[in-house]
């Protein structure tokens, strides 16, 4: 079962040492970052000229999909015909951190009908299972399409009574808060593959 707030906290405390400052996030780094220091103080980045988008994964020759070349199985959580969870191999901050793709190379706008139906589905399910284990306090459903062209969709759990980690800067404290046990990780992502199997597909964690 994920960790209590107590045990998190710990952790990061543990980690951060006597500064009492964990690392910053890795996204700190990120081109798009929209944040800057400026004399002693955080303030927004300057907005840059307008200029041609990047290609995406999956664009261009020289950026191929890496979804289409196929999932690693190690980080298969659950999959269908149509659909496969992964995780990204090992625990982060966050107590989950899963990522529904579909097989097909579509994007978000692409998904026909029947698709589009199945998505909410599981969406719901997942959302449903993972808010049902003990010390999650909610999940957040996540799609950014600016990385790469195949459709994906993220799900990030995050530990319950932890207030500062509420919304949307969840996702940089998962890079942040030091990772939890690999053995809690792996068994609360069997849980949820073996759950979500119960409306089909295979679990696979």
């Amino acid at each position: 079962m994920p960790e209590p707030a107590e045990d998190v906290h710990a952790r990061a405390v543990a980690a951060a040492g006597e500064s009492g400052r964990l690392p910053a996030s890795a996204v700190s780094d990120w081109e798009v970052f929209p944040w800057e220091a400026e004399d002693g103080a955080v303030v927004p980045a300057r907005l840059r000229a307008p200029a041609d988008e990047p290609p995406r994964w999956g664009e261009s020759p020289d950026k191929p999909c890496g979804a289409c070349a196929g999932f690693d199985p190690d980080r298969v959580v659950w999959e269908d015909d149509v659909w496969v969870l992964t995780h990204h191999g090992a625990p982060s901050g966050m107590p989950l951190v899963l990522v529904l793709h579909t097989r097909e190379h579509l994007d978000m706008g692409e998904l026909d009908d029947d698709q589009a139906s199945q998505l909410g589905r599981i969406t719901n399910r997942l959302v449903r299972i993972i808010e049902n284990l003990p010390h999650i306090g909610r999940v957040h459903v996540d799609r950014w399409g600016d990385g790469s062209a195949h459709f994906h969709q993220w799900f990030f759990a995050r530990t319950a009574r932890l207030p500062q980690i509420m919304g949307s800067y969840a996702v940089e404290w998962d890079d942040i808060l030091p990772p939890g046990p690999e053995d809690v990780w792996r068994a609360d992502l069997h849980l949820v593959a073996t759950k979500l199997a119960n409306w089909g597909g295979d679990a696979r964690a």
